[in-house]
């Protein structure tokens, strides 16, 4: 069964920024389309970047031009670059492929306070 391990997130002032990283134990990493998603309280879980196999990234509307997905195949990871910060960006973040493939992981917490 395949394992989903996120990290990176923590405690950040507005304006900060912080690198998360997923890391899949899966076999062959590299065949997957990945996406980074969020979960804010009270709100469903919602999609926030996408990677393809190929290398071409989609964003949501809110965090364009302030995040950036990438991936390392062979490191089987792929990252979330968040700068500039907002409170708003405060939530669980998950990876998972873009058709949730796999099992969701326990997420990383992201808090963007003052």
């Amino acid at each position: 069964q395949v394992q989903l391990v996120e990290s990176g997130g923590g405690l950040v002032q507005p304006g900060g920024s912080l690198r998360l990283s997923c890391t899949a134990s899966v076999r062959v990493f590299s065949v997957y389309d990945m996406a980074w998603y969020r979960q804010a309280p009270g709100k469903q879980r919602e999609l926030v970047a996408t990677i393809t196999r190929g290398g071409s990234l989609t964003y949501a509307d809110s965090v364009k031009g302030r995040f950036t997905i990438s991936r390392e195949n062979d490191k089987k990871t792929v990252y979330l670059q968040m700068n500039s910060l907002e409170p708003e960006d405060t939530a669980v973040y998950y990876c998972n492929t873009p058709r949730v493939n796999f099992n969701w992981g326990q997420g990383t917490q992201v808090t963007v306070s003052s």
